[in-house]
């Protein structure tokens, strides 16, 4: 007979806790609220600026780790029942059935060390290409006279 343990109880570093029961105690289901797109590692001013049209989007963000560069979408699956469970999970797309919860955010949201780069919005964006590329303005300068 296995006793239930309490869902309020329950931390990251619980012994009990195990790869094939820890999504039953996620309260937020974190992993269905965003989606990241990884994406060609940006060189040139045009792919920066295809960044920041990117980022203007509500509820877009850009970051880049150890496996490349992302876009970081948050907004919720449309299949995400009230609770927490899948709406669609005997029939959920294959990327779902291959999430694993190795390193999910039950232990805890991303922090900086998660992260080489970071651009939580356009201006923090905007601030990092004008930095790299010291003729970030100028470009418009030139069209204006044109």
């Amino acid at each position: 007979m296995t006793t239930a343990i309490p869902i309020s109880i329950v931390s990251a570093d619980d012994p009990r806790l195990t790869p094939q029961n820890k999504c039953s105690f996620c309260k937020g289901s974190t992993c269905c609220t965003y989606m990241t797109q990884q994406i060609d590692t940006p060189r040139s001013i045009e792919d920066f600026d295809l960044l920041l049209w990117q980022i203007s989007h509500f509820n877009t963000q850009v970051y880049k780790d150890s496996d490349g560069w992302f876009l970081l979408v948050n907004n919720r699956c449309a299949h995400l029942q009230p609770g927490g469970l899948c709406g669609i999970y005997e029939t959920r797309p294959q990327v779902c059935r291959d999430h694993t919860n190795d390193g999910c955010e039950f232990e805890g949201p991303c922090g900086d060390d998660d992260f080489k780069a970071f651009f939580p919005d356009y201006d923090a964006l905007l601030k990092y290409c004008r930095k790299k590329f010291k003729s970030w303005d100028k470009r418009f300068k030139k069209s204006a006279s044109k």
